[in-house]
């Protein structure tokens, strides 16, 4: 094996102990704080959501003002019913909120948190 292999093999194993040692004080400092597996299941569930990029724009747009459904497809230039689909997945997941007002819906970020993950999200590729 040449050295360039050796180095790459060597890389791949980076991420195994070369012996069993188990560090019970560090374990048993983290289980104290991990939360539980449900709660783990919804964090999971929750960044899903953000696994789509037409719902990260319509969570974009309404972090800019709130709008009805038909004002987001004429901004995203998509149909009324691909935007209504998507918030009501946004509605479930509790990302947005929204009012009435006469015959027409009125669409906002749910709270400041939702504004937040998209800011560090985008200085976070932005980097």
């Amino acid at each position: 094996m040449d050295q360039e292999n050796k180095k790459s093999l060597a890389d791949c194993e980076i991420d195994q102990c070369d012996f069993i040692s188990v560090h019970q004080d560090i374990v048993n400092k983290v289980i104290q704080v991990m939360p539980k597996d449900t709660q783990l299941q919804d964090l999971a569930d929750f960044f899903k959501v953000f696994g789509d990029a037409t719902r990260i724009r319509i969570l974009y747009v309404l972090s800019q003002s709130e709008m009805c459904v038909c004002d987001i497809a004429t901004l995203l230039q998509m149909g009324q019913s691909a935007i209504s689909h998507q918030l009501r997945v946004l509605k479930q997941m509790r990302l947005v909120k929204f009012r009435r007002e006469g015959k027409a819906v009125f669409y906002s970020l749910a709270d400041s948190h939702i504004e937040t993950i998209l800011a560090q999200g985008m200085e976070h590729i932005n980097e």
